[in-house]
């Protein structure tokens, strides 16, 4: 999905191979390339390696070396100025925060939206009060009060104040109403339209992507079956909608044959008397932002 040039301000990934602790791995020699201003749906079926894509170009997980996984033109995990400048985005999941042993709670104290919001420094002021507006965002809503759907318009809110080049997105607008799905539609596609930005956003809600989405990626255990500008998606041409297509595809996967993990001594992990411990994490401090 890349054209000549584009790589400097896109995504690219090229031979990644991944897989959690001693699990046989979930990619191998996976490649993918997204040009910029580009809206990418991620699609596949439940399982098949789509929030783990998106965490893994978010920089919250390490991956072979620094040109293995580029965004920006930088390295996702290793320069993490890409995550502290905002111009790397990721929102997705539960709003949740680690309290010890309990693990990740939802964040819900007694705190207000306002506190949240305004608590952010450095911030266009103008482009802040247009989000609270597009979200329609109360900013006297106590967060331990209100409903998941407006939790996850604060989290959304808080998470775009910074302009970003590049954002992903899984599944964030699954607790939205249909009202506030498709401002925010609109605003993801203005912000790639004017500014160059480029979107990937992994859903199972098809509604009206029809004509917003620019790309689609299709994923199938971890392999990238294929990538296709939108415009250009023969099955869709014959086809009711987009969800048609989709359904097609997943209902017509055959199992592929499990990865075997690659015989690598160097990448054996040697066992660890701490490796037991509750302490222990592979985990980037991205992953906790």
């Amino acid at each position: 999905m890349a054209r000549e040039g584009d790589e400097s301000n896109g995504i690219r990934v090229k031979g990644m191979q991944f897989g959690y602790d001693i699990q046989i791995p979930l990619f191998v020699d996976f490649t993918l390339d997204i040009s910029p201003g580009s809206r990418c749906l991620l699609v596949g079926a439940n399982g098949s390696g789509k929030t783990t894509l998106l965490k893994i170009l978010a920089g919250k997980h390490m991956v072979g070396g620094r040109d293995v996984v580029q965004v920006l033109n930088c390295s996702a995990f290793h320069d993490t100025h890409l995550v502290c400048s905002g111009d790397l985005s990721y929102l997705g999941g539960s709003w949740t925060k680690t309290v010890g042993s309990a693990g990740e709670i939802p964040l819900q104290g007694d705190f207000s939206a306002e506190h949240m919001i305004f608590g952010v420094e450095g911030i266009d002021p103008v482009r802040r009060e247009k989000l609270i507006d597009l979200l329609d965002i109360d900013l006297r809503w106590r967060m331990h009060k209100v409903s998941d759907g407006q939790r996850r318009r604060v989290q959304i809110c808080m998470g775009l104040l910074h302009p970003f080049q590049v954002l992903l997105l899984d599944e964030v607008t699954v607790d939205l109403d249909v009202v506030a799905r498709m401002d925010l539609l609109d605003f993801f596609k203005e912000e790639c339209e004017q500014r160059g930005a480029t979107i990937v956003y992994a859903t199972h809600i098809f509604d009206g992507l029809e004509t917003w989405a620019t790309d689609l990626a299709y994923i199938q255990d971890g392999e990238l079956r294929r990538t296709d500008k939108l415009s250009e998606l023969a099955e869709l041409k014959h086809a009711a909608n987009l969800l048609s297509v989709v359904e097609s595809w997943l209902r017509s996967e055959t199992k592929i044959e499990k990865k075997k993990p690659v015989s690598n001594s160097s990448q054996v992990r040697k066992s660890s008397p701490f490796d037991s411990s509750p302490f222990r994490s592979t985990r980037h401090m991205a992953y906790y932002r």
